[in-house]
């Protein structure tokens, strides 16, 4: 019999606040999260604004183990208060009812500003004038002394996921996966299966990401994938709409204790939902484009629905991947569309992302957490700004006021760069 995997702690570090139920009510209440630059001078960007986590101190969310921890880089920062949150929200705190050996680890989690940094010193001082190229040899040399002197800050992907397992002696499994936009669900859908298969009884899951740098925003820039509305920044990110023209970058983490039923129950864990199903797939078409009929996102949805052992009728509410990206909604559309057929305009769909920004890294984790959320007081969050409806876009997308809803079953997407695709369901918890 597959063991069952319930969620027992959640916390979350995001541009609309540093703990659960702040971040719930501003999200309920339609806030945006989007702020002009201050992380660095954007004045000659073409984007001048971004979701930025604002007075975030680590040290006030583990004052007794902050100098161990101090030289985490701004990501694993994030992930670590969030974790410390799940953790206490998850009643872990002395680790009182688990086996170490059993509990395990497992982020999406990418570069960062100290990669950015390194990355454009080597770059630029390696550039052969002359020969208009860059000297690789020397480029590599120049990466390996900086990255050699910088001692302040760590930055490596998988350092986020080692902070957490010193600070919560998780012996067990660690990974971290870096599939861009798609990383955290698909950490938490793996977690889930490593628990399924008796591999751990708890996992510390989720995904952090910042990425707001001069090269991180450049680089998105250059994709035309950010929105350029730097004359209202708050009403940017507009998902679905007809008038969308690109994403809101954002920064922050979400991190859930994923444990197994009989555990949990064992040590009379709070018990907050049940992780249903889980899909995972890619699109196999292009590294920065979906595919135009959206095979691998119906692939995934419909994975995780047979993952579940549900049908297409048990889905209340699909938080979308939902970007604000003129071909990611348009396909993310179709793809519902495609999947569910004529029951599809029935089903309320919602971006946070509207509000949030774009957390990459950590967006399918904070968004699960809104699922969770969702669940328990029978509310659908909107997805604002959404004023001009886009002829391409033609499903029900619970615009601009949350919905009180008779909710028990939610599927959560994620798409990620490089064709990559996963989908969870969480339930209510029934005993």
């Amino acid at each position: 019999m597959t063991r069952r995997v319930v969620i027992t702690g959640m916390g979350c570090i995001t541009p609309l606040g540093h703990d659960l139920e702040t971040v719930w009510k501003r999200l309920l209440e339609g806030a945006s999260g989007a702020i002009p630059t201050t992380i660095f001078d954007a004045g000659t960007f073409p984007t001048q604004f971004a979701s930025e986590v604002k007075d975030f101190q680590l040290e006030h969310f583990i004052p007794d183990h902050y100098e161990q921890h101090k030289t985490a880089a701004r990501n694993a920062r994030f992930a670590l208060a969030a974790a410390e949150m799940a953790w206490r929200n998850a009643n872990l705190n002395g680790g009182l009812g688990v086996d170490p050996a059993m509990v395990g680890v497992y982020l999406g989690g990418g570069e960062g500003p100290i990669d950015f940094d390194n990355f454009a010193y080597a770059a630029v001082n390696a550039w052969n004038a002359d020969d208009r190229d860059l000297d690789t040899v020397k480029w590599a040399e120049l990466a390996r002394e900086r990255l050699t002197a910088v001692k302040e800050f760590e930055q490596d992907p998988n350092c986020a996921a080692g902070h957490i397992a010193c600070r919560f002696n998780a012996q067990g499994p660690n990974f971290n996966t870096l599939t861009a936009c798609a990383a955290s669900t698909q950490a938490l859908g793996e977690a889930t299966q490593l628990i399924r298969r008796g591999d751990a009884d708890v996992m510390i899951s989720g995904g952090a990401h910042s990425m707001i740098h001069p090269m991180g925003v450049t680089g998105f820039n250059r994709l035309t994938a950010l929105s350029t509305r730097n004359d209202s920044c708050t009403t940017a990110s507009r998902p679905f709409d007809r008038t969308r023209d690109g994403f809101v970058l954002g920064e922050g983490a979400g991190i859930l204790i994923l444990e197994e039923l009989e555990n949990a129950k064992r040590r009379g864990a709070p018990i907050h939902g049940e992780i249903l199903g889980y899909g995972s797939t890619a699109d196999a078409f292009r590294v920065t484009d979906m595919h135009d009929e959206g095979r691998g996102a119906v692939a995934a949805m419909r994975g995780a629905i047979e993952d579940a052992g549900l049908t297409l009728a048990d889905i209340d509410y699909i938080n979308a991947h939902g970007t604000g990206t003129s071909e990611n909604d348009k396909v993310e559309t179709r793809a519902i569309r495609n999947l569910f057929g004529e029951r599809a305009p029935q089903i309320p769909i919602s971006s946070v992302k509207s509000m949030l920004g774009h957390l990459i890294a950590g967006a399918g984790a904070v968004e699960l957490i809104t699922c969770v959320l969702a669940l328990r007081d029978q509310i659908i969050p909107p997805t604002i700004n959404y004023s001009e409806p886009d002829p391409n876009c033609d499903l029900d997308y619970v615009p601009n006021e949350p919905r009180q809803a008779a909710l028990r079953t939610c599927l959560s997407n994620s798409f990620g760069f490089g064709g990559q695709n996963d989908t969870i369901i969480v339930r209510k918890y029934d005993a």
